[in-house]
Parts: structure tokens; sequence; C-alpha cells
């Protein structure tokens, strides 16, 4: 401590394990003696949950370990654009969704929408809806993923899926507040199931409403995920 008063040090960095940090006040007050700043480095774990006390009334202070991505007023900015947007869209949208659907259903038989499962925020089960494009219409415990040249897919449906034409009905879902405009692309709860066991941070996703795009999609990262690896770069993003 007198080497530290000689030297005109300007700042303390303690170096101690979590574990050790029950000496802390026997460190903090002989620091005190000294009118220098004083910062403590530990663990990176420990670093996360102590860096947002909260003061909960003049004798509590608790350590917020994890917050939610977006608070209340955000939260409902969000929703407001989701709701002007959506509906504004589908107005304007109805003519060219028509001939969508209309080109969908010359195609072949069957639905002209598709439904499958999937999770929302906070885990909660929504039926996304989508123009079909393909042969089956699958939503279940197994759900074979869509592959390049693959001959599920229709002539109508290749050229909607090249485009994201598809996901125009989606709209429908951001204006009942399943989805929102911008978020995390929801997966079939199958493949949801299967990833939470595979990457740590794969739930988080579910931190907020599911997007019609993301900065996944904006990144370029579409299509199939052959590989945990290439799911997990999503998830990075």
């Amino acid at each position: 401590m007198s080497e530290a008063a000689a030297s005109s040090a300007r700042r303390v960095f303690i170096l101690a394990p979590f574990q050790a940090l029950t000496q802390l006040e026997k460190i903090t007050s002989a620091l005190r003696k000294l009118p220098i700043s004083a910062m403590l480095l530990t663990e990176d774990w420990a670093a996360r949950s102590l860096s947002r006390p909260v003061a909960l009334d003049p004798r509590l202070t608790a350590f917020e370990m994890q917050a939610p991505p977006l608070d209340l007023a955000e939260r409902a900015a969000k929703r407001g654009m989701d709701i002007f947007v959506s509906a504004l869209s589908l107005f304007f949208l109805s003519p060219f969704m028509l001939a969508i659907a209309i080109a969908v259903r010359l195609e072949g038989p069957g639905p002209i929408l598709f439904h499958q499962w999937r999770l929302g925020f906070n885990g909660r089960k929504f039926q996304i809806v989508k123009f079909r494009s393909m042969t089956v219409t699958e939503d279940g415990a197994s759900i074979t993923q869509v592959r390049r040249d693959d001959a599920r897919v229709t002539r109508v449906g290749a050229f909607l899926r090249a485009r994201s034409l598809d996901e125009i009905p989606q709209l429908i879902n951001v204006l009942r507040g399943d989805m929102s405009l911008v978020g995390p692309r929801p997966h079939a709860v199958a493949h949801d199931n299967y990833y939470d066991d595979l990457i740590a941070d794969y739930s988080m996703r579910r931190h907020m409403k599911p997007g019609l795009t993301g900065w996944a999609q904006v990144s370029g990262l579409r299509g199939e995920t052959p590989t945990v690896a290439r799911m997990a770069t999503r998830v990075d993003h």
C-alpha cells in the first residue's frame, strides 16, 4: 500500500478468483487510505453476473444476471411499427398475393397456404403461414430440411422460394403478434428441439419475437443447415 502511495499510482487492479471475494472487504478497507481508483478483475462469468447492480431498497442490492433485450417502451414501439407496416403491406400487396395464390392453385392439388407450428417468444407455439411451395406439408416430430434441387419443391414453389415470396403471408403472423418484422427466423419445432441440445445459446433466440427477416438473412445465411456449425453461425447473428 505504501508503495502505491509513493509511486503516485492512479489506479490499483485487484486480480482475484471469485472464491476469494470473501476477503474483498479487507482489501477495500486498506485501499480506502489511498485516493485512487481500485478495480476488480475476476473470472468472466462472475464479472458478467456482477456487472448490473440494482438497488432494491436501502438494505438490499441485487445483481441482474440476465436482462430482456428490450424494455417495455421499446417493445411497445416495436409492436406499433409491426402493426403499421404489416397492415399497410398486406393492403398494398393483396392483388399480388392473389396472383400468387392462383399460381399455387394451378400448379396442382394441395392447399394454397402452408401452416406449420413454430416456437415464438418465450417458447410459445404459433402456426406460421406461408404460400405452399412443396408437394408435402410436413409438421411433426421429424421434418426433413429442404435441400438444393429438392424434388419436393414445385416449379412455382422454386420461383417463390428463390425470391422469398412464399414468406409474404407471414405479414399476417406479424399483424397477429406472433412475429415481428425483424427478429431471429423461426424454425420448425422439431428442429428447435434438436438444436436446443446441441448449441448452448440456441434457446436465446426465443428471448424476442421471431422475425420476418433478421440479421442472419441480411448477411446471406439462408437455406439448409447441413451441419451444427452452420446453425451455430446463424445463432451468433
